[in-house]
This record gives structure tokens, sequence and C-alpha cells, in this order.
């Protein structure tokens, strides 16, 4: 009975530090320059979840948004500048190379979700989907279909 509960405790004590590692961040928690933007963006779209990352070396903080029912993601350095911008979409939206080229990807797998990822002047288009074995998978692809790493 006595280990059971120390069982028990070590699982509860580890699952909350899980948690507090996994700290979602709110409005207030971040810069005000980066606040100023992520308003700027949210165009009446509910926040979902803020988080902090580094990507290549770079702070930035993910806005996870829905909008009319639609995803739409986007990163802002610590200084406010928006770097990249997630648009859900669907498949027969976007250019006819870009589409060939996933559905070819996909193969005999299932499409997922397919977003317009926007960095500066640049427009890719990405997917998910699951491959015949189960898998899951991404590809990115420039607007004339070739595969990008981005």
């Amino acid at each position: 009975m006595i280990r059971t509960f120390l069982a028990t405790l070590t699982i509860a004590a580890l699952a909350s530090l899980g948690a507090a590692a996994e700290k979602t961040l709110q409005m207030k928690d971040l810069p005000p320059a980066v606040q100023k933007t992520v308003q700027a963006q949210l165009n009446g779209a509910e926040v979902k979840t803020i988080s902090r990352e580094k990507e290549a070396g770079v702070l930035q903080y993910e806005i996870e948004t829905m909008r009319n029912g639609k995803h739409r993601d986007f990163n802002v350095d610590a200084k406010g500048t928006l770097l990249v911008v997630e648009e859900e979409t669907s498949i027969d939206s976007i250019p006819a190379a870009a589409k060939a080229a996933i559905l070819k990807k996909v193969g005999t797998g299932k499409l997922g979700m397919v977003e317009t990822m926007t960095k500066g002047n640049a427009t890719f288009y990405e997917a998910a989907y699951t491959a015949k074995g189960g898998r899951k998978h991404e590809v990115l692809v420039k607007p004339d279909g070739t595969e990008t790493k981005d």
C-alpha cells in the first residue's frame, strides 16, 4: 500500500514538472513590441496558444490562432518583426503546379491540412499527410511545385 502511494505520488510530481515545462504564455507575458505585432495580426481571430521557441538561433514567439474555423499561425521575433505566417487553405486553391507536386508526394496516402506559408516576400505551400504505412509526413513546395526545405 505504501509502495502504491509512493508510486502515485512520484507520477503526480513528474506530471506536474512536465506541465510546468510546457507552460503556455499569455499576451501579457510578451514583450511590448511583440504584443503590438500580435494585436495587428489577429484581425478578429481567437488566440489558441502562444509559445516561445528558438529557431535557427532566433528567439521567436509562435501564436496559434483560429478564425472562421481555419488555422492561422504566425511567428514574431523578440523585436516584434513578423517572420512567418501559415494559413490553412484548401488544396484546390493553391497553384496547379504546387497542387500536383503535393498530390504526387502524398501518392496513395491521405492528405491532411494544407497551408499557405508566407516568409517575407516568398510564398510556399505546406501539406501534412499520412503515408500508406501510417507514418505522418509534411511536404513544402514553392508555387512552381519545386520541393524545398524552406
